[in-house]
């Protein structure tokens, strides 16, 4: 992605002057080109880091034994399958497991919020006539509302008036549009992600209910949108069979019901009904036929 971001390229582009998606022989080649993936791996790492640590510091605070975060690297378009703590001991109440669900989202999305301003600022325009790029990234509203302010600002000397489809963004980009994603996953109302705990914590008894109609929104999302939803909604199911009790009182009152509605503005800046264009269950088996 690096390569393609300074030959002008989209990070995404597999044109003949691009490294493979995989570069394994084209690094083995030159192992110094390793050293080109620091700034797309150091800023998501950082994003992923941040939510667990959020977490993480949490449970400590309250007593709660947690492991520090494991980081899962995985052969996929960006290197891993996320992080993640354990919790080992009970959340022993509605507040502490409001403070611990939400404490991750919250750290994640300001931190993935400073690169993506970083990387808008270090963004360039696409040459024209250049053909989309392989992999087409639907981008949430955190994303338009952060270049439209940089823009009105005149940062990026000009680059930041086209439509961002349009711009070149460096990698460190795309993290933070992986970090932005991974925020609105977690805060999917329902389960037990973090918008589950959340739910959970404020309105135990109608958690099930929202699980249950959180699954039912994202089936036709599937559907329309993003064949990935699918998984989403098998995993809410799963997830939303049982979750672990803690005790009724204290309930989440005062400065946290402000917090909660943060956690579902964040839910609606991030989200990304179609994250990939030409992903929805009717493309994709036309493409299928079409092969």
């Amino acid at each position: 992605m690096e390569l393609n971001f300074q030959n002008g390229q989209s990070v995404f582009s597999l044109e003949d002057s691009a490294a493979p998606f995989f570069p394994i022989r084209w690094v083995i080649a030159d192992p110094a080109r390793l050293l080109l993936g620091i700034p797309f791996a150091g800023a998501l790492l950082l994003i992923l880091l941040a939510h667990e640590m959020g977490h993480y510091l949490y449970c400590k605070k309250y007593g709660v034994w947690a492991t520090l975060p494991f980081f899962i690297p995985a052969p996929t378009l960006v290197g891993s399958f996320g992080a993640f703590i354990r919790i080992r001991s009970p959340i022993r109440s509605r507040t502490a497991l409001f403070d611990i669900g939400i404490a991750g989202p919250i750290a994640g999305f300001v931190v993935a919020l400073g690169v993506l301003v970083a990387s808008l600022g270090f963004s360039k325009p696409m040459p024209p006539g250049m053909e989309s790029p392989a992999l087409e990234i639907g981008f949430p509203r955190i994303f338009l509302l952060v270049q439209s302010a940089l823009a009105h600002a005149g940062v990026g000397n000009g680059v930041l008036l086209s439509p961002l489809n349009r711009v070149l963004l460096p990698p460190t980009g795309f993290a933070a549009w992986v970090g932005m994603f991974a925020t609105a996953l977690n805060l999917l109302p329902g389960g037990q992600l973090d918008g589950g705990h959340i739910v959970f914590s404020l309105f135990p008894q109608a958690h099930k209910f929202v699980s249950r109609l959180t699954i039912l929104v994202l089936l036709p999302m599937a559907y329309y949108l993003w064949t990935g939803w699918f998984v989403w909604a098998l995993l809410l199911q799963l997830s939303s069979l049982r979750h672990p009790q803690v005790a009724e009182l204290p309930r989440v009152s005062g400065a946290r019901l402000w917090l909660a509605g943060f956690a579902v503005v964040m839910l609606v800046l991030t989200l990304t009904p179609a994250p990939f264009a030409h992903a929805s269950l009717p493309e994709i088996v036309r493409q299928v036929r079409g092969q």
